[in-house]
């Protein structure tokens, strides 16, 4: 006669107590969300401190451009009767106004308005470049030049030469989005000094 075999079986207590703890192991998002914190809060910096970062760029480029027309504007008017001498009045009267649009919109004129003015040249001889770099941002170089011996053609017909003025500026711009960047990750973004340069020219009416 066979004596059937005895099959040993765990209790169905244990075996349920052992699925439910596994269950609360997999099911539990704490350590998760600190994950996603970890990772989300730099990159929100990041992504904050590029649109402030380009945001500033473009209203500084904004500025310069008004400060340029400021300029084309006083100069339009100035008598060309001293632009022999060496630092016309009339030339210096420009560059005053635009050092002093510049300041009054919280860009740092570089120390423009106590710039020394340069010799004329240029192909017409009626060329005048200021540089100035007390303050600058990055320690960079504001440029002016004033070109008071540029011409330009109408549209109409028929296409005339016209005498005019053109005034430049070059300012420098330090990012800080780049410096996040590498803080954050060790990459590479916009970094140290970009020179914003914009330039107006209008009709010479004396």
């Amino acid at each position: 006669m066979r004596i059937p075999r005895k099959v040993r079986t765990r209790p169905t207590s244990v075996i349920t107590s052992i699925r439910a703890s596994l269950h609360a192991l997999y099911s539990d998002t704490r350590g998760s969300q600190i994950l996603e914190l970890a990772v989300s809060v730099p990159l929100l910096a990041v992504l904050m401190i590029g649109v402030i970062d380009f945001s500033s760029a473009f209203s500084l480029k904004h500025k310069l451009d008004i400060a340029v027309q400021e300029g084309a504007r006083v100069g339009s008017s100035q008598p060309l009767s001293d632009i022999t001498n060496t630092a016309p009045q009339s030339t210096i009267a420009i560059r005053d106004a635009i050092a002093g649009y510049l300041t009054s919109t919280a860009v740092k004129d570089c120390g423009l308005a106590a710039a020394a003015t340069s010799a004329p040249g240029g192909t017409s001889g009626l060329v005048w470049t200021y540089t100035a770099n007390t303050g600058c941002p990055g320690g960079g170089t504001l440029t002016l030049t004033i070109d008071r011996g540029a011409t330009f053609q109408t549209t109409g017909t028929p296409r005339l030469t016209v005498e005019g003025l053109q005034i430049t500026i070059s300012y420098p711009y330090q990012w800080r989005f780049g410096r996040a960047v590498s803080l954050i990750s060790g990459g590479s973004g916009p970094t140290g000094i970009t020179q914003i340069t914009t330039s107006a020219t209008v009709q010479a009416l004396n």
